[in-house]
């Protein structure tokens, strides 16, 4: 078989994306997900996804890990296909669409994609970390100078340690500022250091918020692979959360399966 598939980055979260309208993709064959996601063997990416046919919205989202698994959901690859929907002409610059943790909306404007995050309402402050789930699980803790942090040891070590077989990702956050912070994310599924994390750096953001590291509504985060910025209303709970930043297609090719 013959696949016609299209790269994305956002902030140097990669993904294979798929028009799979016509349920073309064999989407049970987890060996075949994992080698097009292999920076060796395959394309190369964080992970793949397939745009589908919705009934209750513009489209579907359909995440795989790289590790060929069905994912949580993942923000910078929500914001990649909600571009990917609009180069297919399907969109013009507002979206509603459906994933695994439910319907998220999005506008569009000049390559910048703002992205609806679920509201969050259970926050566990732990004495060293905090805990919450923005879409995917997220562990946040603060660090000293994290450009030298050991992220893909250490994330490991509490990945799996912490938290189990099912374990979580794992955000490590330095202050840069009123309402600035870096980050540095280890992605279970990817089971490595990515270069960015779109529920992390949400979970990131709401996590200083709650903790008083920062008193502002939106949040810059800067991660490894470029800068996003993170808005909400808060009234007891974390509502209105929105995801923002760039998204844009790498290449187009086409691959044997």
């Amino acid at each position: 078989m013959k696949l016609t598939f299209y790269k994305y980055q956002g902030t140097g979260n990669d993904f294979v994306i798929i028009d799979n309208r016509f349920q073309i993709f064999p989407k049970n064959d987890t060996k075949l997900v994992a080698k097009l996601c292999d920076r060796k063997f395959g394309i190369g990416s964080d992970g793949l996804i397939l745009l589908e046919n919705d009934e209750s919205s513009d489209f579907k989202m359909v995440y795989y890990n790289s590790d060929g698994n069905i994912g949580s959901m993942c923000g910078n690859g929500g914001r990649c296909i909600v571009a990917f929907a609009q180069f297919l002409g399907i969109i013009k610059d507002e979206v509603t669409f459906n994933a695994i943790d439910g319907l998220h909306r999005a506008t569009l404007d000049d390559g910048i994609v703002s992205l609806q995050m679920l509201d969050v309402s259970q926050i566990k402050i732990k004495p060293n970390a905090i805990f919450l789930d923005t879409g995917s699980p997220h562990h946040v803790q603060l660090v000293d100078n994290i450009k030298d942090f050991q992220v893909k040891k250490e994330g490991a070590k509490l990945r799996y340690g912490l938290y189990g077989e099912k374990g979580s990702n794992i955000n490590f956050v330095e202050q840069l500022g009123d309402y600035k912070f870096s980050v540095r994310t280890y992605e279970r599924g990817v089971e490595d250091e990515t270069l960015s994390c779109g529920t992390g750096v949400t979970a990131v953001a709401i996590a200083m918020h709650k903790t008083g590291k920062t008193a502002s509504d939106k949040v810059t985060i800067e991660a490894v692979g470029g800068v996003l910025e993170v808005k909400f209303d808060h009234n007891g709970r974390y509502t209105k959360v929105f995801l923002i930043g760039p998204a844009e297609q790498v290449f187009k090719g086409e691959i044997e399966c």
